[in-house]
């Protein structure tokens, strides 16, 4: 199976995760839109323990107009899902590919929202950089 996206291993537990992550977002230009707590769902709905596992919804306002002014169907591919996950003692962060996105959606060709995937993915690889490096 090919890769989804970066892969960023945190020394730190998950509160600490989820909060070096969305301020990494948001120097990138991202805001957090949404945010799925997966653990308190699957305990919830299904009474299932899981590990704390978090989706955010990442979405930066300029690209997510013009992504949309171009093909309102884009919205089937936005926002750009970040997932924060506990790993025993640290964290585990995954950020999507965008561009990867954009092309398995079929929607990657087109010249303008090419352009607007990669410069979102360009965006979330300073996010992958940011966190790996701290």
């Amino acid at each position: 199976m090919p890769e989804l996206g970066a892969t960023i291993r945190l020394d730190c537990p998950f509160d600490e995760a989820i909060t070096r992550t969305t301020t990494a977002l948001g120097e990138a230009g991202f805001g957090i839109v949404s945010r799925i707590d997966l653990d308190k769902a699957f305990r919830d709905k299904l009474g299932v323990d899981f590990r704390r596992y978090t989706i955010l919804g990442a979405c930066n306002p300029g690209l997510a107009h013009a992504a949309l002014s171009s093909n309102p169907e884009m919205g089937l591919l936005l926002p750009c899902n970040v997932t924060v996950e506990e790993a025993g003692e640290g964290s585990i962060v995954r950020i999507v590919d965008a561009p990867a996105m954009l092309a398995a959606g079929g929607a990657g060709a087109a010249g303008e929202v090419r352009a607007l995937g990669e410069e979102a993915g360009r965006r979330l690889a300073e996010v992958a950089a940011r966190l790996g490096a701290g």
